[in-house]
């Protein structure tokens, strides 16, 4: 049974936010009370270097789909012993926290930290943008999917980022993504009502109070947001809205710690607050959405969302990804993210190696370095599943999957021969996907995908929520209306509806379909000693863009089989392999040489003499991690951004 407690209002809890982030605070006055423990305080962590920008080279689009903002070196995990929170910005992990605080489930923290990330970190996710989310209840000892993805419109055919139109054969303008065109109709809130009514306790209008206040009294921008306004200043500037909010007259980014204000956002969230998702879907706000995206303003081609593609939005329940991993099951999410079936065949194409034989070197908090062979072998996987991913994964209430199951890509016979493939000396550069028969569809050119935001929740009853959540590029479609930032997911399809042979790209854009994703929120779980679902272990997830899968890769090999306490195994090195030649490994890594193109790191040389193409450029994954102890958890949270762990510390 719950233990009774006090609970706090929605605007005590806002007043405790935005009294200073790092004096910490307690239901509790008295330090000897039970509950005293019960603080969602930070305290510094790390030692933090200034923001990096672009890499010399500009940067690679596909592996830094965000600004680059440095490494907190040395972090350190956090315990705690019931709940525990870990965002991608301390002011929305603190939300989360005081949430569970106050005896709020998973669920509930969720409502609170997504509202506050969309004003605290708008160019990676908002109300504006979809999410997908595990969710494990503990009562059932079920795993929910939640798929709030955006959808097209009704009207977009399979030319729609492709032209104006069939008789009008030119680029939509000033180009795909800033048009109208990227637009899809949101589906965030529609994912977070969904479960909230399964499985919140608190009321919904008082989840968004700490929102509210903040958007009204203001906060500080942070430096991570100051460098992506200034990185996208030239963008943002063609919409009145964005320009106003996040520029200064002279057209320049506002600075970190100016105190920036959105009462549009509040008058917003506060009819969502009062009304639920209808204000949104439906009324005044869906005429906004409707209009801003049909803008021609400056030129722009108009998008075609109508009132009755917000209206008919549905977010949807759908069947987790569960796959066995050496003694663990891993639950990822199903199409049409691509993340669960991808993560998943990566680890079982690896099982058939022993990766506990090559930990990192020189393990210090920073997570050491890797090995040349453990990086080799996990690349290698990489790209074989990718090669997989790009060819047959795609929304399947359109596109179904090989043998209509996820089981054909993750058959464990399939894996092995997969393995067979890797060259333990060489890199095979390209994989082939492989074959299952003739299928209707081509592989196109991958698109170029984005950051992102993601949170892990653990409650005290138990259950446990992992959601990434993305507006798809930073900013979007640098469209902003009613206070919040449009998305530009419809780029995530592929904009060329064939392949070079003529087939249909799975991928292709049509017309109430949902774009396919590498978002790869993941929960782990013990397996019993008879092969029965046992204790939820970890939850993890990453942003990203199609580097999700990576990032949560090399946290779950590090986890499980390296033995890494999680802050260790997201502070680690980033590495890893899309489908193609390059291999990445993060310079922004205190233990990678990146100078000369990486040409003086030993790790770097070794690799490009078993054939892989090494990229040093900067990542910006944004991992979060906890991992359930005896008595308690213990989480870490990506040096690459400025997210925080938080609950009821030890």
């Amino acid at each position: 049974m719950r233990r009774p407690r006090q609970l706090w209002s929605g605007a005590t809890v806002a007043v405790l936010l935005t009294a200073g982030l790092l004096t910490g605070c307690s239901p509790s006055s008295s330090d000897n009370s039970a509950d005293a423990a019960r603080t969602c305080a930070q305290t510094p962590n790390g030692t933090p270097v200034a923001p990096g920008g672009p890499t010399a080279s500009g940067g690679n689009i596909a592996t830094n789909p965000e600004i680059a903002t440095g490494y907190r070196s040395n972090m350190t995990p956090v315990r705690t012993r019931t709940f525990a929170a870990s965002t991608a910005n301390p002011l929305s992990t603190e939300a989360a926290c005081k949430v569970l605080a106050a005896g709020g489930t998973a669920a509930d923290a969720l409502v609170a930290a997504q509202m506050v990330l969309g004003l605290v970190e708008p160019q990676a996710s908002g109300i504006g943008g979809g999410a997908f989310l595990l969710y494990y209840d503990a009562d059932r000892k079920a795993v929910d999917a939640y798929d709030g993805r955006e959808i097209a419109p009704a009207a977009a055919t399979e030319n729609y980022l492709r032209w104006v139109s069939d008789t009008d054969r030119t680029l939509p303008q000033p180009n795909a993504r800033a048009s109208g065109r990227s637009i899809g109709v949101p589906g965030v809130l529609r994912l977070l009502e969904s479960v909230h009514a399964d499985h919140g306790r608190q009321q919904w209008k008082d989840l968004f109070t700490p929102a509210i206040t903040m958007a009204d009294q203001g906060f500080s921008i942070s430096p991570r947001m100051s460098s992506q306004i200034a990185d996208s200043a030239h963008d943002l500037a063609r919409d009145d809205n964005a320009r106003a909010y996040f520029l200064q007259p002279d057209g320049t980014a506002k600075p970190a710690g100016t105190t920036l204000t959105n009462p549009a956002m509040a008058k917003t969230l506060g009819a969502i607050a009062t009304d639920g998702p209808k204000a949104f879907y439906t009324g005044a706000i869906a005429q906004d959405i409707v209009d801003t995206t049909a803008t021609t303003a400056g030129g722009r081609t108009p998008g075609q969302i109508t009132l009755a593609d917000l209206a008919g939005y549905q977010a949807k329940k759908r069947t987790a990804v569960c796959t066995d991993y050496r003694t663990h099951e891993i639950c990822g999410m199903p199409s049409p993210s691509s993340g669960g079936i991808t993560v998943g065949a990566t680890l079982g194409i690896l099982s058939n190696f022993d990766l506990s034989a090559l930990p990192p070197d020189h393990l210090d908090r920073n997570g050491g370095k890797p090995k040349a062979r453990a990086v080799h072998l996990i690349s290698e996987a990489e790209r074989l599943a990718y090669a997989d991913r790009d060819k047959y994964v795609a929304d399947t209430d359109f596109v179904p999957l090989p043998g209509n199951s996820p089981n054909t890509l993750l058959n464990p016979d399939y894996l092995k021969k997969r393995a067979a493939l890797i060259d333990p000396d060489h890199s095979m550069g390209t994989a082939q996907p492989g074959d299952f028969g003739p299928v209707p569809v081509g592989a196109g050119p991958q698109q170029p995908e984005h950051g992102t935001s993601h949170l892990s929740i653990v409650d005290e009853y138990g259950n446990a929520a992992s959601m990434t959540t993305t507006v798809e590029s930073a900013f979007g479609s640098f469209h902003i209306v009613d206070g919040f930032v449009l998305n530009n997911q419809l780029t995530d399809f592929a904009a060329t509806p064939q392949a070079p042979d003529g087939t249909p790209v799975a991928n292709r854009i049509q017309g109430g379909k949902r774009p396919r994703s590498s978002m790869s929120p993941t929960l782990v779980f013990d397996r019993n000693p008879d092969g029965s679902r046992g204790q939820l272990s970890y939850v993890t997830g990453s942003p990203g863009g199609a580097v999700i899968i990576q990032f949560v890769v090399k946290t779950l090999v590090g986890l499980l089989d390296w033995n890494l306490d999680p802050q260790q195994a997201v502070s680690q090195v980033d590495f890893g392999a899309s489908n193609t030649p390059v291999t990445g490994l993060g310079g922004e890594h205190p233990a990678i040489d990146a100078t000369a193109n990486g040409d003086h790191d030993p790790l770097v040389q070794q690799l490009r003499a078993m054939g892989h193409q090494v990229s040093v450029d900067q990542q910006s994954s944004g991992l979060s991690a906890l991992k359930r102890e005896s008595d308690g958890w213990i989480g870490g949270a990506d040096p690459r951004r400025e997210g925080a762990v938080m609950g009821d510390t030890k």
